[in-house]
């Protein structure tokens, strides 16, 4: 099973083809069903290690986001940069990570 959607990563920074549909055409009894449509690249460690952190949070009550953002400083887990997270930075890198 493929872990992103190759069409995607070769859309996601180009702009819009002349030449729309070529080779995407879908002939009935022979589509791909892709299992991750919206993923344009396979997640990297880090982000399988912030959906860990984030899961350790929520089970453990979280649901507001300063407490959100105080959970991941408390359980050790920094940002992409090493730096402690604020709401700032959590937003900023949710809004990244959207994809």
């Amino acid at each position: 099973m493929k872990q992103y959607n190759e069409k995607l990563a070769r859309w996601i920074n180009s702009t819009p083809s002349s030449d729309a549909g070529i080779n995407n055409i879908q002939i009935p009894g022979q589509v791909e069903h892709l299992v991750w449509q919206n993923r344009y690249k396979a997640p990297s460690v880090y982000e399988q290690d912030l959906v860990q952190h984030l899961i350790t949070a929520f089970s453990n009550g979280v649901t507001e986001l300063d407490d959100l953002v105080n959970a991941l400083n408390d359980q050790g887990f920094r940002d992409e940069s090493g730096d402690l997270w604020s709401v700032v930075s959590f937003s900023t890198e949710m809004q990244r990570l959207g994809y």
